[in-house]
C-alpha cells in the first residue's frame, strides 16, 4: 500500500485565506488582505502557493437542474477484482463526477448527473455495469439537495 503524503502544515494566515475564499471564491486579494492582515500581493502569492501544491483549487459549482441534467445520483458498486482498476475507469466516463473507493457493503460509490432517466438506465447498463469486476451495482436517486456546502473550513 503507497504512504500518505504527509499533510502540509498550514499557518493561520493561509487557514484564513482559505476561509475567506470557502465563503466567497470571488472575492478580491485585496478584500481577503484587509481580512487577515496582508497586502493584496502577499494573498495573490499565497493563494498561487495553495494551488500549485494542490492543497486548494476556487473553482465554480453549478446547478444541474438549471443547466438541464434533471436526475442525479449516487451507485453503490460492488467489485470483483481490482476496486481501483475500476474506479479508474468510472473516472474516465464524463457523466460520473465523484468516485471513492470505500469499506463497508460498496467497494465503491459513484455519483453520477445525468438529464434525464433514460440517460441514467443507459449509463447504468451499457457503461457502469459494462466495465470489467463490476459484479452488481444499487442507485440511489435524489429527489431533493437539501444541503451542498464547501465552506467546511480548516483544521
Amino acid at each position: 500500500m503507497p504512504a500518505r503524503p504527509k499533510p502540509l502544515v498550514l499557518d493561520d494566515v493561509s487557514k484564513a485565506i482559505i476561509e475567506q475564499l470557502q465563503t466567497d471564491g470571488r472575492r478580491s486579494y485585496a478584500e481577503i488582505g484587509k481580512a487577515v492582515g496582508l497586502s493584496e500581493a502577499a494573498v495573490r502569492q499565497r493563494v498561487q502557493k495553495l494551488q500549485e501544491s494542490g492543497v486548494m483549487q476556487v473553482v465554480a459549482v453549478t446547478d444541474p437542474m438549471q443547466l438541464g441534467f434533471y436526475r442525479q445520483a449516487m451507485i453503490g458498486i460492488r467489485v470483483a477484482g481490482d476496486t481501483t482498476r475500476v474506479a479508474m475507469l468510472l473516472g474516465e466516463i464524463p457523466a460520473v463526477d465523484y468516485v471513492v473507493l470505500t469499506a463497508g457493503s460498496f467497494d465503491i460509490l459513484a455519483e453520477v448527473v445525468c438529464e434525464n432517466d433514460d440517460d441514467l438506465i443507459e449509463l447504468l447498463n451499457k457503461r457502469i455495469r459494462g466495465i470489467e469486476g463490476v459484479q452488481s451495482t444499487e442507485t440511489f436517486v435524489y429527489l431533493r439537495l437539501h444541503k451542498q456546502f464547501y465552506n467546511w473550513g480548516t483544521r
